[in-house]
């Protein structure tokens, strides 16, 4: 019996399961990723399986989880349909505004406290930390694309669109991080000056720009073009979601741009040019496909990681800053942003409460650690993130459908709240 042979037996059952578990946990306390991590706990300890090694392997899991996070973001942009406001979108905006940088300070500072760690990896761990993947909770996300411009629900729409924004958005935490370990440690002033003006105000910039125009074009050109074979929406083919994922993640990067920000804004500015169109559920749907195959390879591997490296270097330091980021320290910045919020008291808990680290931790860990060593922690940075990750699919994978079971039933009694 051959590795390769086990290998694809893995990858069909895998995929099989990608299609079929999400029906059957529907409405139970349990979740697809939950499953997916199990397993590949329990293969990584019973079945010769491929091992892989984050420190190892950085620039493979840098890649992978890179496309995850990229077509997930492309689905979560198509699914929003509530138009484009600062206020309509007071929710995200405080939560990227205002609870990703308190999230990010108070992790590095516990973490420098706790694991007494150079201020430089206190800070990578706090930004890889620091920003929300809803994709490995289908039920805290908006589905799929609809009509309605009032299907979305306060909890599902913040954390969707938080999701999309702060995945670009925490990117120049990660780039500071690896500035100062670069300097040693130490707040020179002629490193932070271009570290703002470039990674922070630049790539911002042009990652938003790159989206806009990028999505507008693909708008008039799926639905406006006068040659029938340019306007794709008569056509409905879904892998055109992927054309339109590529290149604004390219076009983005190439223009030194933060291609995660572009890709959502383009997804956003995609939706916004034809809202009722179906093409969108079509599109939609095919990313979502891709993303629930890549996803479940990602967690079977983490999860094999986890069993076999990543819990044998578990310290009891990891395990509480871990445990301190998603039952206090995120709820409670998060809780401090929607201050004054026209959410209620429930909606905002539950906003809060659901912070779930992910696939996106993965990729920024890896880019950094292939930026700079970090002193030689790379094996214990991965530890902290790998936990957080496992707890985070457990505590949220368990308590998600009760949870928003609750509140969709508590808001059918009442009119649905408008932003202000």
């Amino acid at each position: 019996m051959a590795p390769t042979d086990i290998v694809y037996t893995a990858l069909g059952i895998g995929a099989l399961a990608a299609a079929v578990l999400p029906r059957l946990v529907r409405r139970r306390p349990l979740s697809t990723p939950m499953v997916f991590l199990a397993a590949g706990m329990i293969g990584g300890l019973f079945l010769p399986l491929p091992q892989v090694d984050p420190v190892r392997d950085r620039v493979w899991v840098e890649h992978l989880a890179e496309g995850c996070v990229i077509i997930s973001l492309m689905g979560a942009g198509l699914a929003l349909n509530r138009p484009f406001g600062w206020r309509s979108w007071a929710g995200p905006w405080r939560l990227v505004g205002i609870a990703l940088p308190m999230t990010v300070g108070v992790t590095a500072i516990t973490a420098w406290v706790l694991l007494d760690w150079p201020i430089a990896a206190a800070l990578l761990i706090g930004a890889v930390l620091a920003p929300t993947d809803p994709v490995l909770a289908a039920e805290v996300r908006v589905g799929e694309p609809t009509e309605d411009e009032d299907d979305e629900d306060e909890v599902r729409f913040t954390l969707t669109a938080e999701a999309g924004l702060n995945d670009g958005l925490a990117f120049p935490f990660v780039l500071g991080a690896t500035v100062l370990a670069a300097a040693g440690g130490v707040w020179s002033k002629g490193a932070w000056g271009p570290w703002f003006l470039g990674d922070v105000l630049l790539k911002v910039a042009v990652g938003v720009g790159v989206g806009l125009a990028l999505g507008r074009w693909l708008g008039w050109m799926f639905f406006r073009a006068r040659g029938s074979a340019f306007r794709l929406s008569e056509h409905m083919e879904g892998f055109v979601a992927l054309a339109a994922t590529f290149l604004s993640y390219g076009l983005a990067e190439l223009l030194y741009g933060y291609g995660f920000l572009s890709v959502f804004v383009t997804a956003c500015a995609l939706r916004a040019a034809e809202r009722s169109h179906g093409y969108h559920r079509v599109l939609h749907e095919f990313t979502d496909q891709i993303e629930r195959l890549l996803t479940a390879g990602l967690l079977l591997l983490l999860g094999a990681y986890a069993a076999t490296s990543g819990f044998p270097a578990l310290t009891w330091e990891i395990v509480l800053l871990a445990v301190l980021v998603l039952v206090v320290i995120r709820p409670g910045t998060a809780w401090i942003a929607q201050w004054g919020f026209v959410a209620g008291p429930r909606e905002r808990i539950a906003t809060a409460f659901f912070g779930l680290r992910g696939i996106g931790s993965l990729f920024y860990l890896a880019y950094a650690l292939g930026e700079n060593d970090f002193g030689g922690l790379g094996d214990e940075l991965w530890a902290v993130v790998t936990w957080t990750i496992v707890l985070s699919v457990f505590l949220h994978g368990v308590t998600a459908t009760p949870i928003i079971a609750r509140l969709d039933r508590l808001r059918s009694r009442r009119p649905p709240l408008t932003p202000p």
